[in-house]
C-alpha cells in the first residue's frame, strides 16, 4: 500500500498577508499595524508582524475610522492586482464609521 506525504499545511505572515490582500500599501505599513495592535487573529490582539496565519483564519483589521474582518481564503507568492488580492479573503464583517448610518 502506497502513502503519499501530506501537503504542508498552507501558512503565510501575518504582515505579508495583508500587504498581498491590499488592506495597507507597504508591507511597512502592514508591520506597524501589527505592532501597533491594530490586529487581531480570531479574537486576540497580535503583536508580532511575523505571526503565521493559515486558512479559515479570521483577520480583524482596525484602519483608521473602520474596521474590516476578513476569513483568509488563501494565500499568494507576490502582491497583485486588486483582482488577485480579493481571493485571498471574504469578507464576513464591516462597522460603520462614527457618524454614518446604516440603511
Amino acid at each position: 500500500m502506497a502513502t503519499f506525504p501530506t501537503p504542508p499545511t498552507e501558512r503565510q505572515r501575518l504582515d505579508q498577508w495583508l500587504w498581498h490582500a491590499r488592506c495597507v500599501r507597504s508591507r511597512t505599513s502592514a508591520t506597524a499595524l501589527v505592532r501597533a495592535g491594530h490586529v487581531r487573529l480570531n479574537g486576540t490582539r497580535i503583536t508580532s508582524p511575523g505571526h503565521s496565519i493559515r486558512l479559515e483564519d479570521v483577520v480583524t483589521v482596525a484602519l483608521d475610522a473602520r474596521v474590516r474582518v476578513l476569513r483568509v481564503t488563501g494565500f499568494t507568492q507576490r502582491r497583485g492586482d486588486a483582482k488577485t488580492a480579493a481571493t485571498t479573503y471574504v469578507e464576513i464583517g464591516a462597522s460603520n464609521p462614527p457618524g454614518s448610518h446604516a440603511n
